[in-house]
């Protein structure tokens, strides 16, 4: 046991017998060099035959990257001596219910991408992260799909292209001012000043086709490249960025257009954190992992119930992305998404060359993000989009959490201030009533469209 600290999984037993027997040689011999124990009383320790029970619960590795990761929480908070000998009680945010379900959706995940890619010579990596609405407990966390082959967390410590999956903090800046979900963008050729003189950015949609008129709806929905690109040009880069700061975004965001494209590098949970901003009524909570900490004399060292949330959106700002996101799933880039017996929204992410597939996306009670890729900067695929490699594992993994845990809403509460018009998504018009192509639209009561 005196062996293992340094490095548990290396040296454990069950994994490397002969590294694990080379390090109790090394412990008993500095035992026996300090006077604990004789030579003699080293060596027939070496020689006894050890013999263990594998406990059912540590042949799941589930819960590896969720529990590596508060550990590394609390040395970096009180210390290695307290963690290792402090006696300290650690109350964790993790639903066994739901990680185990997040392991199986992941699991399933890189299953179904082999399946889809017979030819590939590596396998790719995946992650999901889930968190309570409101209170951003994280309650499932898997890191990848193999804690002991790579104890790299892809949940917390990789920041990865988010694509498309960026462009709803975009647009909420943009409804947080003077644009409706019915307002008109024209998508067509756009050919930009690059960084450099005489060099020019010409970004065009993931199909390749301009559609003229379109509404801030459509282009959210359907995630149009162009549109998004120009909604950032009026609202401006550094309202967004600072958005961005106040949903919980610390990484370093690029400072020209094309942020709408999401290509700068974000973590999942943070990406995940930022959505539970707009399933929350506008309030933020950093994510936590620890439910409370009790010393070894009983005293609580930290609680989480004591974080105190900060605003970032108005309540109905918020609720008009998330309307627009449930647009996402019931029409949109999302659809591999739909078929839960509750609301839901979200949005698909797809870097550039398909090297990262996102799907990031809410319930009324839930938050959760997959991220599927390489670690290495390698295409997926060529269909391997955030809509098909992604958002098929989150519907999984949902099913699987509505069917443990009893649900107590089923629809996102809808804030003083809202009021749904019948709009057609095409032209923008308000319809004298609903009728086969108009979408019941979510508008701020002081800001309709103007027909």
């Amino acid at each position: 046991m005196a062996g293992l600290p340094q490095a548990p999984s290396r040296y454990s037993p069950f994994k490397n017998f002969k590294l694990a027997k080379g390090r109790q040689r090394y412990v008993l011999n500095r035992m026996a060099a300090d006077g604990y124990i004789t030579p003699d009383e080293a060596r027939q320790a070496y020689r006894r035959v050890l013999r263990w029970k594998v406990d059912k619960e540590q042949k799941n590795d589930v819960e590896k990257y969720f529990i590596e990761h508060v550990r590394q929480y609390v040395e970096d908070m009180y210390g290695r001596d307290e963690l290792l000998a402090g006696g300290l009680v650690v109350h964790t945010t993790m639903n066994r219910a739901l990680q185990v379900a997040a392991g199986a959706s992941v699991a399933k995940a890189v299953n179904d991408w082999r399946q889809r890619n017979p030819r590939a010579t590596k396998v790719t990596q995946a992650a999901l992260l889930a968190m309570e609405v409101g209170s951003s407990r994280v309650v499932a966390m898997i890191g990848g799909n193999d804690f002991d082959r790579s104890q790299y967390n892809r949940a917390v410590q990789s920041k990865r292209q988010p694509g498309s999956a960026f462009k709803p903090i975009i647009y909420a800046a943009a409804l947080k001012r003077t644009v409706t979900p019915a307002d008109i963008i024209f998508d067509k050729p756009l050919k930009l000043q690059g960084n450099v003189a005489g060099q020019f950015w010409e970004p065009k949609n993931f199909s390749g086709e301009y559609y003229g008129r379109t509404t801030v709806w459509t282009g959210l929905v359907h995630s149009r490249n162009i549109v998004s690109i120009k909604i950032l040009q009026g609202v401006g880069v550094e309202p967004v960025r600072g958005l961005a700061a106040r949903m919980g975004i610390t990484a370093k965001l690029t400072d020209n257009l094309s942020l709408a494209l999401g290509t700068s590098g974000i973590s999942l949970v943070e990406m995940t954190g930022a959505y539970n901003v707009f399933a929350s009524n506008g309030m933020y909570h950093t994510p936590v992992f620890v439910r409370k900490i009790v010393s070894r004399h009983g005293k609580i060292l930290e609680k989480d119930s004591e974080q105190k949330g900060r605003r970032a959106l108005l309540p109905r700002d918020a609720y008009l992305v998330t309307d627009m996101l449930k647009g996402v799933i019931t029409t949109g880039t999302g659809s591999k998404a739909r078929g839960l017996p509750v609301e839901a929204a979200g949005k698909t992410g797809t870097s550039d060359h398909n090297m990262d597939a996102w799907y990031v996306g809410y319930t009324p009670e839930l938050a959760a993000g997959v991220w599927v890729g390489f670690d290495q900067d390698v295409s997926l695929g060529i269909h391997e989009t955030g809509g098909r490699a992604a958002a098929p594992v989150w519907l999984d993994f949902m099913k699987r959490a509505l069917r443990s845990r009893s649900v107590q809403k089923k629809k996102f509460p809808v804030p003083e201030g809202v009021v749904f018009l019948p709009m057609n998504p095409l032209t923008g018009e308000i319809t004298a009533e609903k009728n086969g192509r108009s979408v019941m639209t979510a508008f701020k009561k002081d800001m309709l469209p103007i027909q």
